[in-house]
């Protein structure tokens, strides 16, 4: 995959396009198991674990074509199995989020036990909990999953932990289900009402996406529609982030800022000004930052995905930040590799204690997961001299033409 290469200390200035959320693609790109008849979807951005899903749902018997720039057909019409290979399941842990739809559509699902980023445990127990609240029998295999439930009937699940992954799953399998299914302590993220979206347009009744109580009256069947991805509320963020630490000015385009405030809420207290204007979200920092606390939290709290990120920006602000993550305990791994570029950060317990100092400086690096190299790119473009950093394919998982868009907008950064 090579490396890429930054040589840190130019100041961001120009606009860039953020694409379609990866977040929000994959379930919906999952979803479309559940429909008869074409579903068409814009602003899918083309990253790996998108082809990845692709691939997989092809596999399936998913008549899938790319018709442009973001465009995407898929028709699940004619679905030939119900079993997931695990040379594509290993690739990504979103994998998982076939076994909702092949369970309401076939009856029967069996999924390799996924794959992904390794930041911190991330079982799959509260996915079964629900697809057993519908009534399914699930049977753990040596590194599979299968589930069979020859028609699925509502219920009530109480989710133990408001876990995305889970609510999309139950959400999913329901749809199709015999009678009303409540799930609650649903997740609220942005991405659970896109998916509800795509599913009410193809003719499912999901009522309350967004809240903690998610009602999903179960129909006959699901029908192919046309669906807009919303914005990567993350890589808008990374972004918010790149400009922040540069001193730069960047004229964010395609976002929903109502996604974004406790991001932008963060980044006002440590003295970044974000002025959304007709034509996007302009962001400004001139002076150098203050620090802060950040806890990670549940949507609406500070999302996880952004903790790295912003980690690499209170290296260099004035003053002692403290972050803490809640939700992954393994997600501080780019902090040794932070350190190797001069920022001052002692790890207690789930917080960072972040010393803020005038400068970092690049270092060769190695990405250890999807955020983490973010991150490090990040704290390249503000570091003096040249960052190596490894491992990038990572970043392809979720960001698409990074180094291009950051060229784009001043950036000294180049992949080999």
């Amino acid at each position: 995959m090579g490396k890429i290469y930054i040589r840190g200390g130019n100041a961001l200035k120009g606009t860039v396009k953020i694409d379609g959320a990866k977040n929000a693609a994959l379930p919906v790109l999952a979803a479309s198991l559940l429909a008869t008849g074409p579903s068409s979807f814009e602003e899918v951005p083309p990253l790996d674990d998108v082809v990845t899903i692709c691939n997989l749902l092809e596999d399936l018997g998913a008549d899938i074509s790319w018709q442009g720039d973001g465009q995407l057909q898929i028709d699940a019409s004619d679905l030939r199995t119900s079993e997931t290979p695990y040379e594509l399941v290993r690739k990504m842990r979103a994998s998982i989020l076939v076994m909702g739809p092949l369970l309401a559509r076939l009856g029967r699902a069996r999924v390799s036990l996924p794959g992904g980023c390794n930041i911190g445990s991330r079982p799959i127990d509260l996915h079964l909990k629900g697809f057993m609240a519908l009534g399914a029998e699930v049977i753990m295999g040596h590194g599979y999953i299968e589930a069979v439930a020859p028609k699925l009937t509502g219920g009530r699940i109480y989710l133990d932990f408001p876990s995305v992954g889970a609510t999309e799953n139950i959400m999913m399998a329901a749809t199709l289900a015999t009678g009303t299914t409540i799930i609650e302590n649903a997740a609220a993220e942005p991405e659970i009402v896109d998916l509800a979206n795509y599913l009410n347009a193809a003719g499912a009744q999901v009522r309350g996406a967004g809240t903690s109580l998610i009602r999903i009256t179960g129909v006959p069947e699901l029908r192919g529609t046309v669906h807009t991805v919303i914005p990567d509320r993350i890589e808008a963020g990374t972004f918010i982030a790149a400009t922040a630490i540069t001193g730069g000015q960047v004229l964010l385009k395609n976002v929903l800022v109502d996604h974004l405030k406790p991001v932008i809420a963060k980044f006002e207290e440590v003295g970044v000004r974000i002025l959304e204007r007709d034509d996007g979200l302009l962001v400004v920092a001139n002076n150098r930052l203050s620090a802060t606390d950040i806890k990670t939290l549940p949507y609406p709290g500070f999302p996880t995905d952004m903790q790295a990120q912003v980690t690499s920006v209170l290296t260099v602000a004035r003053g002692t930040s403290v972050v803490t993550e809640t939700i992954f305990e393994n997600r501080f791994m780019h902090v040794d590799e932070l350190k190797r570029m001069n920022a001052n950060i002692k790890i207690k317990g789930r917080s960072a204690i972040i010393e803020g100092v005038p400068e970092i400086t690049g270092a060769p690096v190695n990405a250890s997961d999807l955020r983490a190299g973010a991150s490090l790119v990040v704290a390249g473009l503000a570091a003096s001299g040249v960052t190596e950093l490894g491992n990038i394919h990572h970043i392809d998982r979720g960001y698409h033409d990074l180094v291009a868009k950051l060229k784009k907008i001043g950036a000294d950064i180049w992949r080999e």
